[in-house]
């Protein structure tokens, strides 16, 4: 069994590479290969291109590095013709995926996307594309089975991938446990500063989150800052980002290297971008504010296509504001500092943990990557006998 799997950005690797773990599990001799990280690359996949060539978002950030994404697209078609895999598995990365969907349809290989786009929330004309292209679609939110009622495409809701991820680390760890196993101060208030897995958003996000921080220094003297730094993204560029900022001298300031979830449990509250890490966050019980800053014609751009009543992904499951949410004019390091204060104690601490413990049960039980393999050896199976 043959199959190409293509995961074009950080957290939609990680459950392309849970997907490849069950696939392998149930067909040992199965041969995956595609586009990834190194979480896939771990789990058994050999990558054609590394998922770190993608790792760029917005609009005018995407045309900057446009040769460079291409040169990954014709690597993976022509795998397509190459390979002629039983199975061709796309996660996420729409913009990548669905011009990839295409080419593996014409070849007459049959497609399976796990994890939708996020059509109910922008460019739903892109939902009969996606009818056109795929053969079978395994959702993560129950709601999604809706958005595509009268398509004729089979979609299976197979629960979300984060829940089995992240389940046993908020229940086996505790806070102090996960300082000690980041060498982090025990006794000093945390604040967790995460800037995102593309290049361009550490470079506008993170100085954005330094400024806050800055900020919050001013007010506490003892609270301590870490950023976390994700796979795709070279140590070089975020060292090279906090050299650019003038942070006060006494500011205790550290950065941990793909040990993310751990410094989420070790933190007492973060400060990240909108995007899938804000639901690692609450699934892991620490609260949370969300920032971001993006260029300002990206700006204009997501807010004319985009009709959702928040950015922030709890927040659009719970249906209500949960995480205080501080974007791009709004995003001032003086009233974000205000927030993360606020939930490192008191009131409006609990209320965010209540809240988060309920969304939590929102998203139902675990198994997806099971759910998602049994969907797709059945697809390539079927393939491989006719």
């Amino acid at each position: 069994m043959r199959v190409l799997i293509s995961a074009g950005d950080a957290s939609g690797e990680l459950h392309a590479a849970a997907l490849a773990e069950e696939l392998l599990r149930r067909t040992p001799d199965a041969r995956l290969f595609g586009l990834g990280g190194p979480a896939m690359e771990k789990a058994g996949v050999a990558l054609l291109v590394p998922q770190h060539e993608l790792a760029v978002g917005g609009l005018v950030e995407v045309l900057v590095d446009l040769p460079r994404i291409l040169r990954a697209f014709r690597r993976m078609s022509r795998a397509l013709v190459d390979e002629r895999p039983d199975l061709v598995i796309l996660v996420d990365s729409p913009d990548f995926n669905l011009p990839l969907a295409k080419r593996a349809k014409r070849l007459g290989l049959p497609v399976l996307y796990y994890v939708s786009p996020q059509v109910w929330a922008w460019r739903r004309g892109r939902i009969r594309k996606i009818a056109a292209r795929v053969d079978r679609l395994a959702v993560i939110f129950p709601f999604e089975r809706d958005v595509y009622a009268g398509t004729g495409l089979a979609v299976d809701f197979v629960g979300h991938p984060l829940l089995d991820r992240l389940g046993p680390l908020a229940g086996a760890t505790d806070r102090a446990a996960a300082r000690r196993a980041l060498g982090l101060d025990a006794e000093r208030p945390l604040v967790l500063l995460l800037p995102g897995s593309r290049r361009n958003e550490v470079r506008r996000t993170l100085p954005l989150q330094l400024a806050a921080a800055t900020a919050l220094h001013a007010r506490d003297p003892r609270i301590g800052f870490v950023v976390a730094v994700a796979p795709s993204i070279a140590r070089d560029a975020v060292d090279e980002a906090i050299a650019r900022v003038r942070l006060p001298s006494l500011l205790d300031l550290s950065v941990v290297e793909g040990r993310t979830h751990e410094a989420i449990r070790a933190a007492d509250v973060a400060l990240a971008k909108p995007g899938t890490v804000t639901l690692e966050v609450a699934l892991l019980g620490t609260p949370q504010v969300v920032t971001t800053r993006v260029n300002a014609f990206t700006a204009w751009w997501i807010r004319r296509l985009v009709r959702v009543s928040s950015y922030t992904m709890p927040n659009l499951i719970a249906g209500r504001t949960v995480v205080p949410e501080f974007l791009q004019e709004d995003a001032d390091p003086a009233r974000i500092a205000e927030a993360l204060h606020a939930l490192l104690a008191g009131p409006a601490r609990a209320a965010q943990l209540e809240a988060l413990a309920s969304l939590r049960d929102a998203l139902g039980g675990g198994g997806a990557a099971a759910r998602a393999a049994r969907i797709a050896e059945e697809m390539a199976l079927g393939a491989a006998r006719s």
